[in-house]
């Protein structure tokens, strides 16, 4: 168990870059800010800043440590968001970095790579990767599940890439197994998904990546923040069957 402690469309145009060639933002030229474009002006702007402070958070940062530095090889990682997981990648044991993420304002914020490998950023979704079958040896996929529209295709999508040895690491908030907390992310769900990037409380991690053909060799579950509506968290690993 965890600790207790204090506590996402096939993109449009797939554009692949190299850390410190990433293409600037471009703002909407809206000259009325109608409710639909402040909305817009939120989840581009706004969000991306609230998101990256969120999953920094130190018992965020605390499960990441636990898990990306097992990534060895040539490494996907689904939701690269900010780059928050770079500083745990051990650069003796990876070869180089896949990493994919729709939100092109998040990805800004990755520093200039000093990682020792190899970064390929690609802006889009884990619902159709643009990597060949069989090329990851390893899947790195942090707080990044409960907000992918199609969670099943995105697992599809990662058992595809993955080599038949390889190894899917997985680090997740979701569902939690007491009745009382469950019912209040299931009300709370779709109230909280427009603001949150698309993000759902409730989803069964563990369940929902063995019934895409996973194997789970080793997993931990438990609350990590005291706010339980979001603090129940999935950490561990899994392998294609």
């Amino acid at each position: 168990m965890f600790r207790q402690s204090p506590m996402n469309l096939f993109f449009f145009e797939a554009r692949v870059w190299y850390i410190g060639a990433i293409e600037p933002v471009r703002p909407r030229q809206n000259k009325r800010l109608q409710p639909e474009n402040t909305m817009g002006l939120y989840h581009r702007f706004i969000l991306p800043a609230l998101m990256h402070r969120v999953c920094a958070h130190n018992d965020i940062t605390g499960q990441r440590k636990k898990i990306v530095p097992l990534a060895r090889g040539r490494v996907l990682e689904i939701g690269i968001g900010s780059g928050l997981n770079l500083p745990f990648y051990h650069p003796r044991l990876v070869e180089c970095l896949w990493g994919i993420d729709p939100c092109r304002t998040l990805m800004a914020r990755i520093p200039p790579a000093r990682a020792g490998f190899p970064i390929h950023l690609v802006e889009g979704s884990g619902e159709q990767i643009p990597l060949d079958t069989h090329t990851a040896d390893t899947i790195v996929v942090t707080y990044t599940l409960c907000s992918i529209p199609d969670i099943r295709q995105a697992l599809a999508e990662m058992r595809r890439v993955l080599k038949p040895s390889g190894t899917l690491l997985f680090c997740e908030h979701g569902r939690a197994p007491d009745m009382g907390i469950s019912r209040w992310q299931d009300r709370l769900t779709p109230l909280w998904k427009p603001v949150s990037g698309g993000c759902h409380l409730n989803r069964p991690m563990a369940a929902l990546i063995r019934n895409s053909g996973f194997t789970i060799q080793d997993i931990e579950a438990g609350y990590v923040s005291p706010v339980r509506i979001s603090g129940f968290h999935y950490r561990g690993t899994a392998v294609t069957r």
